[in-house]
């Protein structure tokens, strides 16, 4: 008998490596390998051991697929935020910045100035006149201020109000900056602006001179248009930031000019929230919103800003050389003695007066000659009559500190409406007035502390009645030459052609009778 050749061990461990290998080769769809696959599938059996196992086996198997398979979840990645949570971590910045770390203690004679108002105590005024907002509100705001002390250079801020818009609202701050610091701002902005316009022009001139002839420019140029006032000075007498909600960056608003408030005066639009966001009306805005809220703003404060009568005064220098009309400054007056509500609650309302200037019919509060001065070489009479008659009258306003008596009516309606906060315990009462001119715009005073707010839509009140339907137009009179009339009957008919031919027959005789006579 042959005798058996035993198996060679290196044959066989070659092709275990090999069978091996195959097994862990990885797909290219998965990523892994069977090897891998059938270790688990094996390891869950033995570890589970379930009833037959072989009818399992395939559902064990897609198990640990399911398991294995590690995609990327996008619904676990991207949280939806809801407006609430959204809105909070904006307003999260407004107390994380007023943390306050260790600091020395002051002594009670060492006074911090800052041009930070108490927005908490002026709620507490407006809460009792039963206007504003809720204290979280106010508080926020108060937080918002705060940082807007801190970010700016500035030497008084003011809470002016809230302008309610259909997509967001604008808070308005109403500051003014210490001496010099706006200045150097607004030039540094200018120097950048004019270089980048320089080197604007430079390349489009160079590229024009390369490509193209030199265009020929019309002659025609437009009227001269009315100047703003300068900064600090008439409607541009204050500066102001806005912001759609605490928390949010503020944003100064642009100075305004005579032809955005004449224009202004002639349209009622609501604001969008958005500064950028075009104003379609007509005669067109020469801006954007931002542009017709400031102007809004120009006027709100120009008609509702008021205080009680003698706490401003007028420095006595200014007033003998000035006329009292184009007086513009003003100081507090330190002898005031307060006024009791009754008296501020007086109808007369002559107790209070403006304190902002009044805006003229041309835009500004000083009003502008188009005209010019008149050349003092001319002597001739004739030629003095004729400037006196070209020369235009100037507008003339009620000047600073007018009281509010002397505030026209509205339709036959109190321009204001006065009236204390309280008349169940009339002895802490305050002194509370409404503005029926600009609806949304109030004023409190008590003891010395006085403020003004406004919070409303940003539109004057004008009366709306639709106009009466004119009767219809009648195409032509009425008459028998056109009026419609029944058709004659056969009698009448031949009635009227017999007197037709007698009067023909009658006609004819008479005219026979004449040739015989002749």
């Amino acid at each position: 008998m042959a005798e058996v050749e035993a198996d060679d061990p290196c044959s066989k461990e070659l092709e275990f490596q090999s069978a091996k290998a195959y097994l862990l080769t990885r797909s290219s769809k998965s990523g892994g390998s069977l090897y891998e696959h059938l270790s688990k599938v094996i390891s869950n059996v033995l570890g589970e051991r379930p009833n037959d196992a072989l009818d399992v086996f395939e559902d064990v198997s897609r198990e640990v697929k399911r398991k294995t398979f590690c995609g990327e979840d996008t619904l676990r990645d991207k949280m939806d935020i809801s407006t609430e949570v959204a809105f909070s971590q904006i307003q999260e910045k407004l107390y994380k910045n007023n943390t306050v770390e260790e600091e020395p203690e002051l002594s009670q004679d060492d006074e911090v100035e800052t041009p930070l108002p108490n927005i908490m105590e002026l709620s507490y005024y407006f809460e009792q006149a039963g206007v504003g907002m809720n204290r979280e509100e106010f508080f926020k705001i108060w937080l918002a201020l705060k940082q807007l002390v801190d970010t700016h250079p500035l030497e008084h801020v003011r809470f002016w109000g809230k302008i309610l818009g259909t997509e967001q609202n604008y808070y308005v701050a109403e500051v003014e900056f210490r001496h010099g610091e706006e200045e150097e701002q607004e030039s540094e902005g200018e120097a950048e602006q004019q270089e980048e316009e320089a080197s604007d022009g430079s390349e489009t001139e160079d590229e024009g001179s390369q490509h193209f002839d030199e265009v020929p420019k019309p002659a025609w140029q437009p009227s001269q248009l009315t100047p703003p006032e300068e900064p600090k000075s008439g409607a541009n007498k204050k500066t102001y930031f806005v912001c759609n909600d605490p928390g949010k960056p503020w944003r100064k608003l642009p100075n305004v000019t005579p032809q955005q408030i004449t224009v202004a005066r002639q349209i009622k639009k609501f604001f969008t929230g958005r500064l950028d966001a075009y104003i379609v009306s007509y005669p067109p805005f020469p801006g954007n919103e931002s542009n017709y809220l400031r102007a809004q703003i120009a006027r709100i404060s120009a008609g509702t800003h008021i205080s009680p009568l003698d706490f401003y005064q007028f420095n006595e220098d200014d007033m003998s050389d000035v006329d009292e009309e184009q007086l513009e400054n003003f100081v507090e007056n330190l002898d005031f003695e307060e006024i009791s509500v009754k008296n501020l609650c007086d109808p007369s309302l002559g107790n209070w007066v403006h304190h902002e200037q009044h805006i003229l019919p041309q835009g500004r509060c000083v009003w502008w000659n188009p005209v010019g001065e008149t050349e003092e070489e001319e002597s001739d009479d004739d030629e003095a009559k004729e400037e006196q008659m070209d020369e235009p009258e100037p507008e003339v306003g009620p000047p600073l500190l007018t009281p509010l008596s002397e505030d026209a009516e509205i339709d036959g309606m109190p321009p204001w409406t006065a009236k204390p906060s309280t008349n169940i315990i009339p002895q802490y009462a305050i002194a509370v007035l409404k503005s029926n001119l600009w609806p949304g715009a109030y004023a409190f005073a008590h003891a010395k502390n006085f403020e003004n707010l406004y919070i409303g839509w940003g539109h004057k009140y004008s009366e709306f009645s639709p106009a009466a339907v004119e009767p219809p137009m009648q195409e032509y009179e009425s008459g028998t030459e056109v009026t419609e009339i029944e058709d004659p009957s056969t009698e009448e008919e031949k009635a009227v052609a017999d007197l037709k031919a007698e009067e023909h027959e009658a006609e004819e005789m008479g005219e026979h009778d004449q040739d015989e006579d002749d």
